[in-house]
């Protein structure tokens, strides 16, 4: 094994070389993964148009633009995961993995990168795309919105790898994991935007994992967002992933379940 490869990063990313090899072998997959988030959102305009988005202070393709990072975040991310890692796991690869050189956050690592990666390029197109065909400005704040996006990759990276803990086929995996797809797409924000929904309940969705990297996306571009605003959404989200990590440390599995 060469040196380069013998670093924790080399090592990453030659497992992230196979991952994603393994990725485009696999129809479903790529049409799950890379086109469903691009294509769904726009779907909704009709019923973004339609909202009364006047005392919001969002306009109808900055909210269709966060939805769609935010789908992309569930679906390249989180849902495509949760399939690829079941089926290493079932497939004894993960195992194997194990026995070499690579450690265990270097596996998962490496099985998340093309993921990761996918949502990064989709979310740049999507941005990209609204600019020219929906009038989005520029983001005003365009830290708030990387770092959004970041977190957002990383809880939907750790949720996955949690998910998969408990589910017992590739087959399966759509089912265990559209618990937490349904209700983040219903209340993070991401197809209503919080501020139209009544206080009690926009209060208790702002604690779902997705609300505060929804929050800090459409903060970013509006610029209405203020460090001292910013601060409970990043500690919100720092929590979730805190909790993900812990999570996938005190249960995921490593050999198939039987």
């Amino acid at each position: 094994m060469s040196e380069a490869v013998s670093t924790p990063a080399g090592r990453v990313a030659a497992l992230a070389r196979a991952e994603l090899t393994l990725f485009g072998r696999s129809k479903g997959m790529i049409v799950s993964a890379m086109f469903l988030p691009l294509v769904l959102p726009f779907s909704a305009r009709a019923f973004v148009e339609d909202m009364d988005l006047k005392d919001s202070g969002f306009s109808v393709g900055l909210v269709l633009l966060s939805g769609a990072i935010g789908f992309s975040l569930l679906f390249a991310v989180y849902l495509a995961l949760i399939g690829v890692l079941v089926g290493r796991r079932e497939e004894l690869v993960l195992k194997r993995l194990r026995t070499g050189e690579l450690r265990d956050t270097e596996i998962l690592a490496g099985a998340a990168l093309p993921a990761t990666a996918t949502s990064v390029l989709q979310s740049l197109l999507l941005a990209a795309g609204c600019t020219a065909l929906l009038d989005v400005p520029a983001p005003k704040a365009p830290h708030l919105a990387v770092l959004g996006l970041l977190l957002g990759l990383v809880i939907c990276a750790t949720l996955a790898a949690v998910t998969a803990s408990f589910t017992r086929t590739v087959e399966s995996a759509q089912v265990t994991g559209m618990p937490l797809m349904l209700v983040t797409m219903v209340g993070s924000g991401i197809a209503v935007p919080l501020e139209l929904l009544p206080d009690r309940l926009a209060s208790v969705c702002e604690l779902l994992p997705l609300s505060p990297v929804i929050t800090l996306i459409r903060g970013g571009w509006t610029g209405d967002l203020s460090a001292y605003e910013a601060v409970g959404p990043v500690m919100t989200a720092l929590a979730w992933a805190a909790l993900g990590v812990f999570a996938v440390r005190r249960w995921f599995r490593w050999e198939p379940r039987h």
